[in-house]
Order: C-alpha cells, then structure tokens, then sequence
C-alpha cells in the first residue's frame, strides 16, 4: 500500500507489527477487528504481560490465528488438535493458559481443552469462552436440524472457518453437506431422492444469498419452507469512533 492511504483492519484482527506499520507509514486506519477477537488479544496481552506463556487453540494458517499468535513475542504456542497436546513444550507448565480461535467446532475444542488439563493440571482458560456465540447457536441449530434432513447445505465461502466448521458438524452426524457461495452453486443431483433439505449459513453470510437459495430450491418444486427457531442474537458492537465521525 502506498503511503497516507488507507486500510481496513479486517474482522480477524492484525499482528501488532501490522499496527505497528502502519502508524509508521502513516496509513489511515479503520481497525474493523471483531470485539471478541479483541477480547482473545487483550487476554493474550494479560496472560505474557504477568509472565504467563499461553496456548492458543486454532488453524494455522488462518487470519485470526496469525494475529493472535502476533500479540505476542514468543511465549505462545498454536495446538491444533489434542494430538498436538502431547508433543507441546511450554517453559513453565505452572504458568500457563489457554485461548482459541473464535469460529473453532465446539465439540473439537471440549476435547483439546480436556487434553490440556490432563496434561497440565495447573493451565487457566478464559473466565468466558472465547468462541463466538454466532458460531456456537449456528453449531448447535445444525446439531438440532441434521436429524431431520437428508442433505444440508451451507451458505458460506470455503475459507471461512465458521462455515466449514457448520459443513463438518452435519457431516459428523451422518448427513451430506456442501459448502456453497450462493443459489448458482447447488447441484441438482446433490438433490435426487432427498425429502428433506437442511439449510444454514456462515455468520457474516449476506441474507440475501440465504434467500436466494430458498427461492432456487422452491423453483425445483421445494413444497414447505420451515424456519426453526434458534437463539435470539441480540447483541450489537458500537460503530468506531473514527467511522462515527
């Protein structure tokens, strides 16, 4: 990026020397890092600020993780399964605390966490849990929803982790499940002989592509739309202060 422009931070959240660049070059920032991926930073921050390593549950590779794992120089470690557990060598097992990545499967997560305890008696987790209650109540819908149908789809792209986390657990289930873009990404024959069709989506996945689908489907005849009821999501984040002004 050229000098004095401007950049979106975006909902993943940035390593500090991103931040730190960009003041250098005087870039306008808008820092659209989700609060609680925020709240994951600041706990990471606390934890090496009181000379406590930290263990972060997630995907290499993924944005989140890459700014997690830079709000701190050295003292932190990615653990990406519980396999990952037993081969893990932290400094000091006595002080020692884990987060995780935000969009991560529940389930998958109970069983690294219960791994890290066994192994590390003494590790402290967050006072809250650090996965986002959009990508637990999607979770669970699907949870709730796979049993009735006999494919579910999902409106979502294919790198994004919440998304394919919802894919994963209709499949862990038993139910096919394809990720999808939009209504121009479903396949007919992923629809022979199904009575049933589960749909979900990602969550920052537009309602308009939602609606979409449910339009195709009724264009192939799809008889009865029913919405099942979820959790109500009624929290909401201020718009920054930079964009308000």
């Amino acid at each position: 990026m050229p000098d004095g422009a401007t950049v979106i931070f975006s909902a993943h959240g940035v390593p500090r020397a991103v931040e730190a660049e960009a003041r250098r070059r005087g870039l306008r920032v808008f820092d659209a890092t989700c609060p609680l991926v925020t709240k994951v930073h600041m706990e990471v921050a606390q934890h090496r600020g009181s000379g406590t390593e930290c263990v972060l549950i997630g995907h290499a590779g993924h944005p989140e993780v890459e700014g997690t794992m830079g709000q701190a120089e050295g003292g932190i470690y990615l653990v990406q399964t519980a396999d990952d557990v037993g081969r893990l060598q932290v400094e000091n097992p006595d002080r020692l605390a884990y987060v995780t990545q935000t969009t991560l499967s529940v389930d998958d997560t109970v069983r690294i966490v219960a791994a890290l305890r066994a192994r590390f008696p003494a590790i402290r987790g967050p006072k809250k849990d650090d996965i986002c209650y959009a990508t637990q109540n999607r979770q669970d819908a699907v949870k709730e929803m796979a049993g009735k149908c006999d494919v579910v789809l999902v409106v979502g792209s294919r790198n994004s982790s919440n998304s394919n986390r919802l894919r994963e657990v209709a499949e862990s289930l038993g139910v096919r499940a394809y990720m999808i873009d939009g209504p121009d990404d479903i396949r007919r024959e992923w629809l022979d002989g199904v009575g049933m069709v589960g749909l979900t989506a990602g969550a920052s996945a537009p309602e308009v592509l939602v609606q979409g689908v449910i339009e195709k489907l009724r264009g192939w005849n799809a008889e009865l739309v029913h919405e099942q009821a979820g959790r109500s999501e009624n929290v909401s984040f201020p718009i920054p202060k930079v964009l308000r002004r």
